[in-house]
């Protein structure tokens, strides 16, 4: 979407890569400091509840593309580990960093094969955010399967994470799609306006 918005302005292939950038860091940012937020007010509970994460994830796959929407979910618990390992209290757990890495890779890609579609139509955003939940909640489900030999949790917790879950896959399933629109309409009317 954001490509689409900047190839019709012309804007150099060098200026693409900073604004794609700076985008990019604004959502890794906003992935590691909305469960900070959520888990102060809300407790650990809230977070398996609402899934903040997830969010700006789901929006980078939508805005940017696979590509950099790939970037954004592998970083973004990476980066929140680091950060909240040197505070004392790492979140992601380190025993669950690789498997939301994957999940969070997945949301993104997935959503990121409908970026082009979403400025001939916002509502393909519905479609993408939709079917990157399900992919990934079931790419980290199947990664905990393969790996419940040695992983720290086995399937049957991670199913009842799911579960708990599902009150912020819905919100977010909602929320999402309509950030997308009304990022979608703000760059086709600074399009009109150049």
């Amino acid at each position: 979407m954001l490509e689409n918005a900047l190839t019709v302005r012309n804007v150099p292939s060098g200026t693409k890569i900073k604004l794609k950038t700076a985008v990019s860091a604004g959502l890794i940012a906003l992935a590691v400091i909305l469960p900070q937020v959520v888990h102060e007010l809300l407790g650990m509970p809230g977070g398996v509840k609402w899934l903040p994460m997830y969010l700006p994830v789901l929006i980078s796959g939508c805005v940017l593309g696979t590509k950099w929407g790939l970037v954004v979910g592998v970083l973004s618990p990476v980066i929140s580990f680091i950060v909240t390992y040197a505070a004392g209290n790492p979140m992601p757990a380190a025993a669950r960093l690789p498997f939301m890495m994957i999940e969070l890779a997945v949301f993104a890609a997935v959503s990121g094969l409908f970026s082009e579609k979403i400025p001939e139509n916002g509502l393909f955003a519905f479609p993408a955010v939709i079917l990157a939940q399900i992919s990934g909640r079931a790419f980290f489900l199947g990664a905990v399967a393969v790996c419940q030999s040695f992983a720290a949790f086995t399937p049957a917790m991670i199913w009842g994470q799911i579960k708990t879950g599902i009150t912020g896959l819905a919100v977010q399933a909602l929320l999402v799609p309509v950030i997308v629109i009304c990022l979608k309409k703000l760059l086709a009317k600074e399009n009109q306006n150049d």
